[in-house]
């Protein structure tokens, strides 16, 4: 009879051990990742500072170290004096148009007393007492006068006209020079190493003093606060998930235990793939697979690399705590 009754518990212990690890079943399974920021310098030079380490949390658009800005600044002293000389090469025409209208204004004079004098000249032709000559003279050199300013004027737009082609010449190297000077002073700010995310350095490639080159990596970031599950199913679960679900995600702990987490479905492929050989999935038999990425917050307990299952329904969730595996 003790033998039955030992035999019964037995069955009965390892029936209850079955059905419990049946309902800790996982739906899918794969691992964490972060998405990684590589900070690269965005111009040469000599690395001053790099305020940084492994592991250091910074924040958005924090300056974390400066490259050796010295050679721009140089550049940019050597394109403004450049733009300096271009003023001194114009030339000034005011002086020639002052000397030419000054000339004008004494030939409009001189035009003045002539006709005066072509009028007197006609009343003593009319009274008998001047010649004839006297009046072509005097018609004759008001010609003159007239044509003598139509020169004048047309010298002062022929003046006007040189100069300014020959200044507009000299000016229309500036606009170009003052561009320089605009991409000198951006990379000036550039020379600026400025932390793109919030996040936790990962991996740093440089040290202060190394000279670095432009697109040369300094470090990598990624923001650990939420960190995200890449998982694998087979074809027939694709109509139990959809995007923004929630889903319950276990991980490791210690003493045969499990921690769960709430997690959150934000992609699904939309195309299958062979399933990957460190990955099993609900049905081993699958050879193609699809991923999905579930967003889940970090505790600070949850590592890159680090192994997790899925389940689709989970129950309310306690973050960190949880029973023994196969409970």
């Amino acid at each position: 009879m003790k033998i039955r009754i030992f035999l019964y518990v037995g069955m009965l212990s390892a029936l209850m051990t079955g059905c419990n690890l049946n309902k800790q079943a996982s739906d899918a399974s794969g691992t964490f990742e972060v998405d990684e920021v590589i900070v690269s310098s965005e111009v040469p030079g000599k690395i001053l500072s790099l305020n940084i380490q492994e592991g250091s949390i910074l924040t958005k658009d924090s300056i974390v170290g400066i490259i050796d800005s010295v050679p721009l600044q140089l550049q940019k002293a050597q394109v403004e004096a450049t733009m300096s000389s271009l003023q001194e090469k114009t030339l000034d025409v005011k002086p020639q148009v002052k000397l030419l209208q000054d000339q004008i204004q004494v030939q409009r004079a001189q035009l003045n007393n002539a006709n005066f004098e072509k009028a007197r000249v006609e009343r003593l032709i009319k009274a008998d007492a001047a010649t004839t000559k006297q009046l072509d003279d005097i018609n004759i050199q008001i010609d003159v006068i007239q044509k003598q300013i139509t020169v004048n004027e047309q010298q002062i737009k022929v003046q006007e006209n040189a100069t300014g082609t020959q200044n507009s010449s000299v000016l229309s190297e500036y606009k170009p020079l003052r561009r320089s000077v605009a991409v000198i002073e951006d990379q000036l700010k550039r020379a600026n190493i400025t932390n793109p995310i919030n996040g936790t350095v990962l991996t740093k490639y440089a040290m202060a003093g190394e000279v670095t080159a432009a697109g040369k990596a300094l470090y990598k970031i990624g923001d650990l606060s939420v960190i995200t599950l890449r998982a694998y199913i087979t074809g027939t679960q694709l109509s139990e998930i959809k995007l923004n679900q929630q889903v319950k995600v276990l991980v490791d702990s210690s003493n045969n235990k499990y921690r769960d987490y709430t997690g959150t479905i934000i992609w699904i492929s939309d195309k299958a793939e062979f399933t990957p050989k460190t990955i099993q999935t609900k049905d081993e038999r699958a050879n193609l697979v699809y991923a999905i990425k579930i967003h889940v917050k970090n505790d600070g307990l949850l590592k890159i690399g680090m192994y997790g299952e899925v389940k689709f329904t989970p129950a309310p969730v306690r973050s960190g705590t949880g029973g023994p595996k196969g409970e």
